[in-house]
């Protein structure tokens, strides 16, 4: 699939959600509840995507969407 096939605030969201994952990971030892909760808020958006009430809205669709965010999110 390419990011066509998705709404882009739905492909921005996952990406964010990367990009945000990173941010944590590379915070751990400090800890940032900022990026946690910025993590929640991101995962309720994509998950209540209305995108994935449509006939789209496969497993395989949650799959390609998350091989292209990761691939935007690379630094």
């Amino acid at each position: 699939m390419n990011s066509d096939a998705f709404p882009p605030d739905l492909l921005e969201a996952q990406t964010a959600w990367y990009t945000t994952y990173g941010q944590l990971a590379a915070t751990a030892a400090h800890g940032s509840a900022a990026h946690r909760r910025r993590l929640l808020h991101l995962s309720r958006l994509i998950a209540a995507h209305p995108y994935w009430e449509t006939p789209e809205g496969t497993p395989a669709a949650r799959v390609a969407l998350k091989e292209l965010a990761r691939v935007k999110a690379r630094p």
